[in-house]
């Protein structure tokens, strides 16, 4: 009997790369995307989803708009299978953990690591002392690193995850005080007659300079002088040669700003209710380590 109940439980649940390749392409809206983070051909992904909705009878995506879109079945179908997910990439990890004793990872983008982190790291290990710390880059939600703690930029809403706001989000406008005299009378119009160093459109996630003109009520130039950097890192290094001016997130540059290696060129700011998140499985046991050290990096800037 019970390896009759064996096989219909085997027959009834579809093959599980199809269901992986089918959570991918939900998470992301994306064929492409998931074939990225499953390390296959998108085509190979398209072949799984297809033969899921064979399996199951229904259409799982309408693909005529982009991002791909749920159906209502392909909906109630990832709902419940990134629950599942979910608890087992957590469960897996904690066993993880064990076998790696007190080692903790946390993963972030290498502008927060280098100007935000990394001048807090005595501190942070003075605090946990007895703990080893690994330090990864990545916060892209395509290419998430395995770690206990990401910290990502968004709005701090993430399924399945807790999420902790460690800095806010104030924009503002900055340069080497060298290039100042430069740039003319204060106030939001000398920015347009300065070279602006700006992130790649793909970084999405933060202002640009069109959008943080507009914000503030002034009009973008016509034809800016713009430099675009694919990393924020560069882009703080080419601001402190006096190469441009640079969009500069409260918190992360202080050290800069207090040491007057940078000035900031204009009043105006833009905030927002979007900010960096220490972000970590929902369910997470309060008193772990996890926990601890959330709290710490909280604890730091008063979100």
């Amino acid at each position: 009997m019970q390896s009759c109940v064996g096989v219909m439980m085997r027959s009834v649940l579809p093959p599980l790369s199809d269901l992986l390749a089918f959570d991918a392409a939900a998470r992301h809206g994306s064929f492409t995307r998931a074939a990225r983070d499953m390390n296959v051909t998108q085509p190979a992904i398209s072949r799984r989803v297809a033969a899921l909705e064979a399996d199951l009878g229904v259409t799982l995506f309408g693909r005529e708009t982009r991002p791909l879109r749920l159906t209502p079945a392909g909906q109630t179908l990832f709902d419940v299978l990134r629950s599942g997910l979910s608890r087992l990439e957590t469960t897996v990890s904690e066993i993880r953990r064990m076998q790696t004793g007190d080692r903790l990872t946390i993963a972030a983008a290498p502008g927060f690591l280098t100007y935000w982190l990394l001048p807090r790291l005595p501190e942070l290990t003075a605090a946990f002392p007895d703990h080893e710390l690994r330090l990864m880059t990545g916060d892209q939600s395509h290419d998430l690193p395995e770690a206990d703690i990401h910290v990502r930029f968004g709005d701090g809403a993430w399924p399945e995850r807790e999420a902790v706001r460690i800095l806010s989000e104030e924009v503002f406008a900055v340069c080497s005080p060298l290039l100042l005299p430069d740039l003319g009378p204060p106030g939001s119009g000398r920015l347009k007659r300065a070279r602006l160093l700006q992130l790649s459109d793909r970084l999405d996630r933060r202002y640009d300079w069109q959008n943080w003109f507009r914000t503030v009520g002034a009009e973008p130039p016509a034809r800016p002088n713009t430099i675009i950097f694919d990393d924020y890192s560069l882009l703080v290094s080419a601001a402190l040669a006096g190469q441009g001016v640079a969009l500069c997130w409260s918190g992360l540059l202080d050290q800069h700003l207090r040491t007057g290696a940078l000035v900031r060129v204009s009043d105006e700011v833009v905030t927002s209710e979007r900010g960096y998140f220490a972000t970590f499985p929902a369910g997470t046991a309060h008193e772990s380590l996890v926990a601890k050290v959330v709290a710490w990096l909280a604890a730091q800037t008063g979100g």
